[in-house]
């Protein structure tokens, strides 16, 4: 039968780019769709990675400012302000030339691009611009979740309201202990702002505890304040000022932070693209089960991405998973059908004010999976060179090896909590594709000085 399309993406994200060009660029007849109001690129261009790391980028400038002064430098004034307005508008410009770069590639590759809503009519056909296509990529990303509670639509904003926000928040509360919220709540209290955290449960739930503690241990003595065991239970707008909103949780009063923003978690927004009419199976969170090479259980329509069940929430993963897709689907015998997207070990970062990187599994996990008694877990505090000078605490950065004794001591999990954790994380993070050991670490030569050759001399 003949369609329309070769393929159709159904998503504005990282994911769903990457598997159009590559499917575009193997001579395939390939269209996209938006499925957003955001610009392309998805959550981690418009509302997620990229203005994070650039407000987290203008917290850490602004501690370094402070630090100059023990470097030598005169500053004219002993008060460093942060203009939010000035900083929102230079990120949304980022953001906006990043949007349209990918027009230009989408444009390059021939891939048509379609700014509307796509929907399944039926196993291949969408709506609303009606189009056929052979096989179909689902990659259309998740949105915050908001708690069922009077006030929270209302009078509370999300991390994806937060970046194009056009005036400061002021006083603020933030709702959730995951990676969104403590990295929020990092760069608002960076910039001067008197921020608390509400945690109900523990820090980067999925995350090695000892790091996640570490890092919040690390926030609070920066000044960001924790409410712990304590949930929301409503949110007014109190009768004598439109700036201020109260708080009501259990056994609690707070009252009155100019912000409240949920950081809670987020859903994927499968729910609204007729899945249901072909038969799509979902699990109860939204999430699409898919098998070793992507595929749901309709033979012809594949999930990548957030959306995918059980895979790691990261750009990078959608990004490999996409192409690899493309590649096995399109490929012919230059990428042969068993190229699939390696979902293990992944690493990543948490942009905490102090950062968290790590790659493989969190002590809880490798005890889990392997036992207490086999494992050897090395650790140890440091103190960069360059926190000596302003004289910064010498026993806050911390790093741990996970080691399996029955595999010749192979790492299975690494952790680093300090400057520049992404940078450091990411070489040995291919040392533990290569199937780094213990003893790979103690013969390598370290560079001094750095927090890095700590790595090396670990006993």
């Amino acid at each position: 039968k003949q369609y329309d399309y070769d393929l159709i993406v159904i998503g504005g994200g990282s994911g769903g780019l990457a598997a159009s060009k590559r499917a575009s660029e193997l001579g395939k007849k390939v269209t996209f769709h938006l499925n957003t109001t955001w610009g392309l690129g998805g959550t981690c261009v418009n509302v997620g990675c990229i203005p994070k790391k650039l407000m987290h980028q203008a917290s850490l400038l602004g501690k370094s400012i402070q630090d100059a002064k023990s470097y030598g430098w005169e500053l004219s004034s002993d008060e460093v302000n942060n203009k939010w307005t000035s900083l929102v508008e230079m990120v949304q410009n980022h953001i906006g030339s990043l949007n349209w770069g990918y027009r230009v590639q989408l444009r390059e590759k021939k891939v048509t691009y379609v700014n509307a809503y796509a929907k399944f009519e039926d196993q291949h056909t969408i709506t609303e611009t009606t189009m056929t296509a052979d096989k179909f990529v689902i990659a259309v990303g998740e949105r915050p979740r908001y708690p069922d509670i009077p006030g929270a639509k209302e009078f509370c904003i999300t991390s994806d309201d937060l970046f194009s926000l056009p005036h400061s928040p002021g006083k603020t509360l933030v709702i959730g202990a995951s990676y969104v919220a403590l990295e929020c709540a990092g760069f608002l209290q960076g910039f001067g702002l008197d921020v608390t955290v509400m945690v109900r449960s523990i820090f980067l739930r999925g995350f090695d505890q000892q790091m996640a503690d570490k890092a919040a241990d690390y926030m609070e003595k920066e000044g960001v304040k924790f409410l712990k065991k304590y949930f929301l239970k409503k949110v007014n707008l109190p009768t004598d000022t439109m700036s201020n909103l109260i708080m009501s949780c259990p056994n609690l009063i707070m009252s009155r932070p100019n912000q409240v923003i949920l950081a809670i978690g987020r859903d994927s927004v499968t729910r609204t693209i007729g899945l249901d009419k072909v038969n799509v199976a979902l699990a109860k969170n939204g999430k699409v089960p898919t098998n070793d090479d992507d595929r749901t259980n309709i033979e012809n329509i594949y999930c990548i991405g957030d959306n995918a069940e059980g895979r790691p929430e990261l750009t990078p993963v959608a990004i490999q998973a996409g192409r690899l897709l493309s590649e096995r689907l399109y490929g012919g015998s230059d990428h042969p059908p068993f190229l699939q997207c390696d979902y293990e070990g992944v690493p990543t970062t948490v942009f905490t004010p102090l950062e968290y990187s790590c790659c493989g599994l969190s002590e809880e996990a490798a005890i889990a999976k392997y036992g207490e008694d086999t494992l050897e877990i090395y650790h140890s505090n440091m103190w960069p060179l360059e926190w000596t000078v302003p004289g910064h605490d010498s026993n806050t950065c911390y790093l741990k090896v996970i080691t399996n004794l029955l595999d010749n001591e192979r790492v299975v999990g690494i952790h680093y909590l300090g400057p520049n954790a992404g940078e450091v994380m990411q070489g040995f993070a291919v040392a533990m594709k290569c199937g780094m050991t213990k003893e790979h670490l103690n013969t390598t030569i370290g560079i001094h000085p750095t927090a890095a050759e700590v790595w090396f001399a670990l006993v």
